[in-house]
């Protein structure tokens, strides 16, 4: 059975406030939805492993399906409570590795030297890397030889337009779409908080909250 490994945020509030977030949680439990029903077993990574806190408004936009994995007692333990931590993770066990987003990923996926470790194996051993919305953070830094793993490469995520509709365009430490275009991808885009995935290689990424079953089923076209 292959194997796909999700990352999931630490991060509890926006950074200098009160103001809650963590993993919006559809976006972890849509793409599960899919990968899972298709035949394949999943493990969860967070930077710092262990708890990962649910951003609030995630769960204003739940459904049935979203509910039913939440309150899985799976992934309540492995997802939740217990992800594991990159020293825990063996690479070469992984055909894919998924991004989930969620404000918070914005603080602890872009400097992580250890994902971007594991997200450089997995993607050097034919592996996918995958992200939706902010997720695309984990991958903005990640090097291949010398060069940017996105440079040249067609990519979406969280666009500066979506980021001023959620409000949060002043608190976010930067913008996902403008650093994604410095480092030299070729970022493509729909409009706001519209279904959107796209694919270009290895590489499998989401707009937006609405896209993670979208990005989950290229994924499944190719592994």
């Amino acid at each position: 059975m292959k194997k796909i490994l999700i990352v999931l945020t630490n991060t509890i509030r926006y950074k200098n406030t009160n103001d809650a977030t963590g993993l919006w949680l559809g976006e972890a439990t849509e793409f599960v939805d899919e990968v899972v029903k298709a035949g394949f077993s999943v493990d969860y990574l967070s930077p710092k492993g262990g708890f990962v806190p649910l951003d609030p408004r995630s769960m204003k936009y739940t459904n049935d399906d979203d509910l039913k994995i939440y309150e899985n007692t799976d992934f309540q333990k492995r997802a939740l409570s217990k992800s594991l931590k990159p020293t825990d993770i063996v690479p070469s066990e992984y055909s894919a590795i998924y991004y989930t987003g969620g404000h918070g990923v914005m603080w602890d996926f872009p400097n992580s030297l250890e994902l971007q470790k594991i997200t450089e194996n997995i993607y050097q051993q034919n592996g996918y890397v995958t992200s939706v919305c902010h997720g695309i953070a984990g991958l903005l830094n990640v090097k291949i030889d010398g060069h940017y793993l996105i440079e040249n490469k067609k990519i979406t995520g969280f666009t500066t337009a979506e980021e001023i509709l959620a409000g949060k365009k002043k608190i976010v430490p930067f913008l996902n779409e403008q650093l994604a275009q410095e480092h030299g991808a070729i970022f493509q885009k729909k409009r706001a908080y519209k279904e959107f995935a796209i694919q270009d290689g290895q590489l499998i990424t989401g707009q937006n909250p609405f896209s993670a079953r979208a990005v989950a089923k290229l994924l499944i076209k190719n592994i």
